[in-house]
């Protein structure tokens, strides 16, 4: 099977200029990613998306694949979308976000896992055990619910279910990586966007609004995702275990 992961990267970041470029323990925070994703055997093929030639330069430099996308792309999906309607022979396409340094090969493996086994979901994604103590009331922490057969019924920034009694209804903590079929995903950049996609500023509930299915993955463990000045300076000291 023909599995494609772009890495979608843009310069400029409103909450960390020029993130992508930010050095983690001496490496660009891009080529964290690139590196290991590209240590995923179970992959075809890793590119990163990108209208910086500064980023360009640094996926160059360590001889990974890189294409150039218009800048006035509004989304990481649009530009991923660009690189797989480019590439007919890919089956499955990742969208794999550039604040995700710490991305272990398995979690990939994990997020494509239905397509392997002959399953053949619209859309994958992966999500963890939510610390409810921790996470449930924080917005920050995009909480997802799932059906009986692992299907997402919805995601939100809110605290989901609310707990009347506490029974054992499981919530999981969203990751904001996904895979496609890449039939889907070339359909699925043209989808209108939707009222709660808009009301929870989350793009994968457009999907589910338009009546796709998101299957969701589980993994046991978490990355540092990296979106605030605090996270970044954490980096600097987490400690990277493949």
């Amino acid at each position: 099977m023909n599995i494609l992961c772009v890495i979608p990267s843009r310069i400029g970041s409103t909450r960390m200029p020029r993130k992508p470029l930010s050095l983690i323990q001496g490496k660009p925070m891009i080529q964290w990613v690139y590196e290991n994703a590209s240590r995923c055997k179970t992959l075809t093929k890793v590119v990163v998306a990108t209208d910086s030639e500064e980023i360009a330069e640094v996926i160059h430099a360590i001889n990974g694949n890189v294409v150039m996308t218009d800048s006035a792309l509004p989304t990481g999906s649009d530009r991923v979308a660009v690189v797989a309607e480019s590439m007919p022979e890919m089956e499955i396409v990742i969208n794999l976000q550039g604040d995700e340094p710490f991305i272990k090969p398995r979690m990939l493996e994990q997020l494509v896992s239905p397509y392997l086994a002959g399953d053949t979901p619209e859309m994958t994604t992966l999500a963890y055990p939510l610390d409810r103590e921790k996470n449930y009331n924080n917005p920050g922490a995009v909480k997802v619910i799932t059906d009986l057969k692992g299907n997402a019924i919805y995601f939100s920034r809110s605290p989901i279910p609310c707990f009347r009694e506490e029974v054992n209804a499981p919530v999981y903590h969203h990751m904001g990586v996904y895979a496609f079929r890449r039939d889907f995903l070339l359909r699925y950049r043209n989808l209108p966007q939707t009222p709660l996609e808009k009301a929870e500023s989350l793009e994968q509930l457009r999907a589910i609004e338009h009546g796709y299915k998101i299957r969701v993955c589980l993994t046991e463990e978490r990355t540092l995702e990296i979106n605030t000045p605090e996270e970044y300076e954490i980096a600097q000291n987490f400690e990277y275990i493949v």
